[in-house]
């Protein structure tokens, strides 16, 4: 299908920044041209034409941090093995109509879930959505550690067994991205401080965590990691992590340290770790020294309590539609600062396009990239966060999500 969309804003997050009355060409799924709505109209007579003239049009969102097809269908419903993927998918859906197009799901092991990356891949193949699976180890805190891996699934590990080089190697090759590839710290995950005394505690040593990373960069892949605290922190950047998931309590030392080292950090404002999640500030300092961070909502996930920036009274579990909310104080902190649109929006599209390895495909509007977009009433994150103002989701120039 080809056509020609008007938008009254297009945001691109690309080199062409923001065109005022501007248009697209759609070709087999793919962005043809941008340009001026006059113009483009004048060079293709024939094409069709979407008048979306009251509209902006942005990148559809990605979101790289999510437990949306293993934890969240336990969490969230009474399933069973044959019933799991059947409220996974209903959860994607709920995703997609929040306009995220791409997701970054954790493989992390699970009690209740005895599946493999396959399984999860052949549950989401049909969807018009871009899955990336990171596999992982995790780590939970309660009184006796309990310990996973997305290799040996339901079955429970020994701490001993997270460092053996061979399951780490399993894990490595498997995953597709550096996710929470290791949990540096045990994990409250979804339960409550009293079921979980340790969380928070530090699972490895420098020397295990630098041992687990060559395997990593020997297979080509760059590892990411589960952390929180000054100690964590400092632990995996002397170990080399590329990519920090959290990153909750970390000085300014650390964010020099973090730039030097060109790590790249996946913030969580909502939550997912013991400590207190990234402040609005916090972000602000990240995008200030050019670190390169992706906002994402590690859901389903109870919101911490007591931050001045997320508007939830209670723990009920928070999904993928809070995306644009939780973001929304750290993006307009970015403005107040100085920052364009197009910088700012990054965070919710290119930069964890990039996280995911697949920035080539999407996360900006620009030609030769996949026709993924929103036409919404406003810039998602910055001027808007209700989901029912995202009017219509399009995937591979296909319209997927249309509010009436």
């Amino acid at each position: 299908m080809n056509y020609l969309i008007r938008g009254k804003r297009i945001v691109t997050v690309s080199h062409l920044g923001t065109l005022q009355n501007g248009a697209i060409v759609v070709e087999n799924g793919k962005i043809a041209e941008l340009g001026n709505w006059e113009k483009l109209k004048k060079k293709f007579p024939n094409l069709d034409v979407i008048d979306c003239s009251r509209y902006v049009i942005t990148p559809s969102l990605v979101d790289c941090h999510t437990h949306l097809l293993e934890f969240a269908p336990t969490s969230l419903y009474p399933v069973t093995p044959e019933t799991h993927f059947a409220a996974g998918k209903a959860i994607l859906f709920q995703a997609l109509s929040s306009g995220i197009t791409a997701l970054g799901e954790q493989i992390c092991g699970h009690p209740l879930c005895n599946f493999s990356k396959e399984d999860y891949q052949k549950a989401v193949q049909d969807l018009p959505l871009d899955v990336s699976f990171a596999t992982t180890s995790i780590s939970i805190g309660f009184e006796k550690l309990a310990h996973f891996t997305a290799i040996t699934q339901s079955r429970g590990v020994t701490q001993y067994d997270l460092t053996d080089p061979m399951l780490v190697e399993m894990i490595a090759v498997e995953s597709d991205y550096p996710g929470e590839n290791v949990f540096i710290n045990a994990t409250p995950a979804n339960f409550t401080e009293k079921e979980v005394p340790r969380a928070g505690e530090i699972v490895y040593t420098v020397e295990e965590l630098h041992q687990i990373i060559k395997i990593y960069h020997r297979l080509g892949k760059k590892m990411g990691a589960h952390v929180a605290g000054e100690e964590g922190i400092k632990m995996a950047l002397e170990a080399g992590v590329d990519v920090l998931h959290h990153a909750h309590g970390m000085t300014d030392e650390l964010i020099e340290k973090a730039r030097k080292q060109e790590v790249k950090i996946v913030a969580t404002p909502m939550g997912g770790t013991h400590l207190k999640p990234n402040s609005p500030e916090e972000i602000l300092k990240l995008v200030e020294k050019d670190i390169p961070v992706s906002i994402s909502t590690d859901s389903y996930l109870p919101p911490y309590q007591g931050t001045a920036w997320l508007p939830f009274n209670d723990q009920t579990l928070k999904g993928p539609d809070v995306l644009m909310l939780i973001a929304q104080p750290a993006m307009q902190l970015l403005k107040k600062h100085h920052y364009n649109e197009n910088q700012i929006l990054s965070l919710l599209t290119n930069n964890p396009a990039k996280l995911l390895g697949k920035d080539h495909r999407f996360g900006r509007l620009e030609a030769g990239l996949e026709a993924n977009f929103l036409v919404t009433e406003g810039i998602p994150g910055l001027e808007i966060t209700d989901t029912t103002k995202i009017k219509n989701v399009y995937y591979k120039g296909k319209k997927v999500i249309e509010r009436r």
